[in-house]
């Protein structure tokens, strides 16, 4: 078992919330009043002990030790309870759980692995059309120009929309995409930067207090009603077949690497969903005999993983797992490859 790279896996996962953004919150989930970091969670089930789940998650029962040391709340490793959560490190991340839980054992009522995004609400999405706002921000108290947690605003609102104090919205900015090869349009990236709830409102505008700030929130941004999305992403059965690539990432960083928040060609049209994995990958040509204009493909080669955090209908946004060297946009994706 290659531990240092299982702590930089465990590593990658904690300092998520960390690294997709700046300054953040940390979210607490409310369920049993645990605040929990980024990861992937199993809540125990009547019948679980350490060693099955180990055998179950890793192939190997003889894994409990790691399995029990990577979760400090549980004082006797043979003696869980129904109902608590134990956070699994993953070998290989997840490219045998979701198969285990569908195929291996149809009829059971166990809860099946799962990944938690603190961050989820902050995270942005491709859409082919952008979404229309329910309006914008035109101006803030004293005028001050990096607009932040805390600070008030004034909002005109679109006359098919109505803001109601109490109410919560996204605040956000579109930008155009294109496939970075064929120059072709794909959508329009919705970035997010922060929230705000409405305080007052007036017949020609409204004002409104910034509960939270994702990112540098500036006049002009839009806003779109608040819908809180499930902090817990459900590990699925990744889709069979599928090929596609990577649009680029959130920020527009030229290399992407590990934990990075990135974008799909590929959407919920397409068979993609939450929880599922793709593998990120390349084949090179080459010509065999110099003197022939023939090229041979050689063997995939398999560089990189990513985790699907949410769908629009046709690209997704998602998070790399794994990335053995950098990954750029255009680079291309595919269903799970086999392990070698």
């Amino acid at each position: 078992m290659n531990y240092s790279k299982i702590i930089k896996i465990i590593t990658c996962l904690c300092i998520f919330t960390a690294i997709i953004t700046s300054p953040l919150s940390v979210f607490a989930e409310d369920e049993k009043g645990i605040e929990h970091e980024t990861g992937f969670y199993y809540t125990i089930q009547k019948g679980d002990t350490l060693w099955d789940l180990s055998e179950r998650f890793f192939d190997s029962p003889w894994q409990w030790p790691d399995l029990w040391q990577e979760n400090s709340q549980v004082s006797n490793p043979h003696l869980i309870y129904p109902g608590e959560r134990i956070r699994l490190f993953h070998k290989g991340w997840v490219r045998t759980t979701a198969k285990t839980e569908v195929k291996e054992k149809p009829s059971s009522k166990k809860e099946p692995p799962y990944f938690v995004c603190p961050d989820i609400d902050k995270i942005g999405f491709i859409k082919k059309e952008p979404v229309t706002p329910s309006g914008y921000i035109f101006k803030s108290y004293n005028d001050k120009i990096m607009i932040s947690h805390g600070d008030k605003v004034y909002i005109r609102q679109n006359n098919n929309s109505s803001f109601i104090p109490g109410k919560k919205h996204i605040i956000y900015r579109t930008n155009p995409v294109t496939n970075k090869k064929t120059k072709d349009p794909i959508g329009f990236q919705h970035y997010l930067t922060g929230m705000l709830e409405i305080t007052e409102k007036h017949p020609d505008f409204a004002v409104a207090r910034i509960v939270q700030s994702f990112r540098v929130i500036e006049a002009n941004d839009l806003l779109m009603p608040y819908q809180p999305l499930s902090k817990k992403i459900f590990i699925t059965e990744s889709k069979k077949g599928l090929e596609g690539s990577i649009i680029g990432s959130e920020e527009k960083a030229t290399i992407i690497g590990d934990s990075t928040i990135a974008f799909i060609d590929r959407g919920n049209q397409d068979g993609v969903m939450p929880g599922q994995h793709y593998s990120i990958y390349y084949q090179e040509k080459k010509r065999l005999d110099p003197k022939s204009k023939k090229y041979t493909l050689l063997s995939i080669v398999d560089f990189g993983t990513l985790f699907v955090l949410r769908t629009e209908q046709s690209a997704s946004t998602v998070l790399i797992t794994r990335s053995d060297k950098s990954i750029a946009p255009g680079d291309r994706i595919c269903s799970p490859l086999p392990k070698k």
